[in-house]
């Protein structure tokens, strides 16, 4: 990783940690999203400051496959891995998480670094360990989209409602003691943060999550369909785009695989094109040349719309979660922001077909400036993450090393 930023850790004036530890919650092949691309990264940014840390997980099945995934390095597992089906459905062991996540032993690190959206934080460490954990949403089925879980869960269709309610509620107790364990919060959204202060009582600093905005050329022609990126589960509301769409009979593209897929198939009119597993070059010309990028869902920060604004492409979006922090409306009229795309109020199939008929009737592609919108886009670029979580790091571990001392 070559940039000009500063090393932080060349002027330490303490001595550097001897052991760090890296641990995610799983490292699945078959669902590498951005909490991984984040985890990779923080890694990346570890080994150039100090050297390579160890790796943990709860379950992985990526080591050894096509991609060098953290130098074809070993990464220590928890039970889970070896169970039936562990590897592969770690998310229906959803009930002994906690309990595996602090089976991990991790006693010989000074520095220990998790990265977490569901356990990882909750690690056990010691007065002498540092522990930094970056957030990327509190535990979502005990929260917020719990009613969304429930409506989805197997269990509760088959008469488990109950029951699936009782373990959940016991998640939302260990998710609110075990955020207590790490001595700092970074949280990957102003979103999130709200998140964090209102389930655990607790602060964080913001620093968003890396997005590799060079990849993405932004000055292609502009085509006449619209897209979505995306996982195809539930949260993601999908569907609600799916029956817009079907109204609207505009060209729609969703790109994405997911438990949802075979649903959103039969539901969807001729005029919506799925597509599953595809290249990241074919998903960088489809975000090049789509008319706008659309979603309905609810992220707590949410990567792909800003691979889209990097790619130029105006994002048609809800006015809800960390996309508040990244997508400017266009129906703002301050001076100093510069408009990346047009939100919608509420979750509903309605606002999303009265907001593209208005973008379409307008012609609102014309408005946009797609070299402004990839100036947005920089402003979350990898360069900026390393900046600041080196920055974050070296200060951290400065203040430990010096309050540790009296």
């Amino acid at each position: 990783m070559k940039n000009n930023i500063p090393n932080y850790m060349d002027n330490l004036s303490i001595k550097k940690p001897d052991k760090i530890a890296i641990i995610h919650d799983w490292f699945l092949s078959n669902s590498l999203g951005g909490a991984e691309k984040v985890t990779i990264l923080i890694d990346s940014i570890i080994s150039k400051n100090f050297f390579q840390p160890e790796i943990y997980a709860l379950a992985e099945t990526i080591h050894n496959t096509e991609k060098e995934f953290f130098y074809n390095r070993k990464i220590n597992t928890s039970f889970i891995q070896n169970l039936p089906f562990g590897k592969q459905k770690v998310q229906y062991f959803l009930p002994i998480i906690p309990f595996a996540i602090e089976q991990l032993n991790l006693e010989k690190y000074d520095l220990i670094i998790s990265s977490s959206h569901i356990a990882a934080k909750g690690v056990l460490t010691s007065p002498d360990q540092l522990h930094i954990s970056y957030i990327h949403t509190p535990m979502r089925y005990a929260w917020d989209q719990m009613n969304t879980y429930l409506q989805q869960s197997k269990l509760s269709k088959y008469g488990g409602e109950f029951l699936l309610r009782y373990i959940l509620y016991k998640l939302r107790q260990w998710d609110t003691n075990s955020s207590k364990r790490a001595d700092l919060l970074i949280a990957n959204s102003n979103f999130t943060l709200r998140r964090i202060k209102k389930y655990w009582g607790l602060n964080a600093e913001v620093i968003h999550p890396p997005v590799d905005t060079n990849r993405f050329k932004h000055d292609l022609d502009r085509g006449d369909y619209y897209l979505c990126v995306t996982r195809l589960v539930p949260n993601k509301r999908v569907d609600l785009l799916v029956r817009a769409f079907n109204k609207l009979n505009l060209k729609l593209v969703i790109v994405g695989n997911g438990s949802e897929k075979s649903k959103l198939t039969k539901i969807a009119n001729t005029n919506i094109i799925f597509y599953g597993r595809t290249s990241n070059k074919k998903i960088e010309n489809l975000m090049g040349r789509c008319r706008a990028f659309v979603y309905a869902g609810i992220e707590d920060f949410g990567i792909a719309p800003v691979e889209a604004m990097a790619a130029g492409a105006p994002v048609i979006a809800l006015a809800k979660g960390g996309l508040l922090d990244t997508v400017s409306c266009i129906s703002n009229n301050s001076k100093d922001v510069i408009p990346t795309g047009l939100l919608f109020k509420n979750q509903t199939i309605q606002d999303i077909i009265d907001t593209i008929s208005w973008f379409e009737d307008k012609k609102m592609w014309k408005d946009f400036d797609s070299n402004r919108i990839k100036q947005q886009a920089d402003l979350y670029s990898i360069e900026s993450f390393t900046n600041k979580f080196e920055k974050f790091t070296y200060q951290a571990w400065e203040k430990f090393k010096i309050r540790n001392k009296h």
